[in-house]
């Protein structure tokens, strides 16, 4: 029997090993600017809320705390213009990732199905399709997709790893055409709070999507914006008809968030001014960041929102990557998310000030 390893690619990341060691040997050691993950402090109201709760010996429940969907639907409806959205309508997840890589298997999605993601995107929509042995395809415009056999189409605006934000002319198009077709629509939305040249907005927003949430869902994680890639936090919004049949499944599987993260999750999006302050530092460095790699011979395409700087010197990806590597700078290629990217890179802004200070001066030597 082939193991179910077989179906999945080569993980990428351990492509970068060499590269890494070349960095490492710089001077003033490597700055990492490939994986994206956070940095800064957690905030300590969010520590507070997770230690008063960490005295938590039953188990946690999948859907999660009264307290915690309270907290999902008032941020849904505070942040993102959402309306009429009730416990129903939420469904917490164990970071987004494990989501994603496991929601077609938990569709019951299989062969001959079809799940469709943009053709520049992140690895672990094709390693979920690929999970449950389902057919999987790029596209440019989803409109243009066959939507016969079409059972989950993936949306992702802020885009990782281009950046690039769907408006609402946009979603509103692509929604009523799902809509109009019979296919389900799951829009990756966990950065949504990283507008900078763009406001993104959500599929949840009644503006797109007309005041019902029938055959959509959105996926949020507090990862980047709180700070809590290490508490798996994350959760879903939108049609019951989807959330409750995944949360009978996810009980079964015994996949619920820790009682003291969920006490965290109430605490972290009850609160504005860590959000706004966590977006400050992330400007800062996204302004020094890109001026140097223009000033070092850089495009920078999209990048108009989330943690990524989408760049390129129109040569092989792993030609810029080892450029870089040389300087003591980690990046990620862009072939890492499809072939569409693969004279590009992508550029985290997810370093120390003083990290990001050091890569801005080699850039400019």
């Amino acid at each position: 029997m082939s193991a179910v390893s077989d179906r999945l690619p080569v993980f990428p990341w351990d492509k970068l090993e060499p590269y890494k060691k070349t960095a490492a040997t710089h001077p003033d050691g490597i700055v990492d600017l490939s994986v994206g993950t956070p940095v800064d402090p957690v905030p300590e109201l969010i520590q507070k809320a997770l230690i008063a709760a960490a005295d938590s010996p039953g188990y946690p429940t999948v859907w999660g705390t009264p307290e915690l969907r309270d907290a999902l639907t008032g941020w849904l409806e505070r942040r993102l213009g959402a309306r009429g959205v009730t416990h129903r309508h939420v469904l917490p997840i164990v970071g987004s990732k494990e989501l994603v890589a496991w929601l077609p298997t938990q569709l019951g999605l299989g062969p001959g199905d079809r799940v469709a993601y943009p053709r520049l995107a992140y690895p672990t929509y094709e390693v979920g399709a690929r999970l449950a042995r389902a057919d999987h395809e790029v596209y440019d415009d989803p409109t243009d997709l066959d939507p016969a056999g079409l059972k989950l189409l993936w949306l992702n605006s802020p885009s990782n790893p281009t950046g690039r934000v769907l408006d609402k002319a946009e979603l509103t198009r692509i929604v009523d055409w799902a809509r109009e077709h019979g296919v389900l629509v799951f829009s990756d939305e966990c950065y949504i709070e990283l507008g900078w040249e763009a406001e993104p907005v959500s599929v949840l927003h009644p503006d797109v999507n007309g005041g019902s949430y029938e055959g959509i869902v959105s996926v949020h994680s507090l990862s980047k914006r709180s700070n809590l890639a290490g508490y798996r936090a994350a959760f879903l919004a939108g049609d019951p008809a989807v959330l409750g049949p995944l949360l009978e499944i996810r009980k079964h599987g015994g996949m619920m968030t820790s009682a003291p993260t969920q006490a965290a999750v109430v605490a972290a999006l009850g609160d504005d001014v860590h959000v706004r302050e966590q977006r400050e530092r992330y400007a800062s460095r996204r302004t020094l960041l890109r001026d140097a790699l223009l000033g070092n011979g850089f495009r920078i395409e999209h990048s108009e929102a989330s943690l990524y700087l989408w760049a390129t010197r129109d040569e092989s990806c792993w030609t810029t990557v080892s450029r870089l590597a040389d300087l003591g700078i980690l990046v990620a290629p862009g072939d890492f998310y499809g072939t569409a990217g693969e004279k590009f890179v992508r550029v985290a802004l997810t370093a120390t000030d003083e990290r990001v200070r050091a890569a801005a001066q080699r850039l400019a030597r």
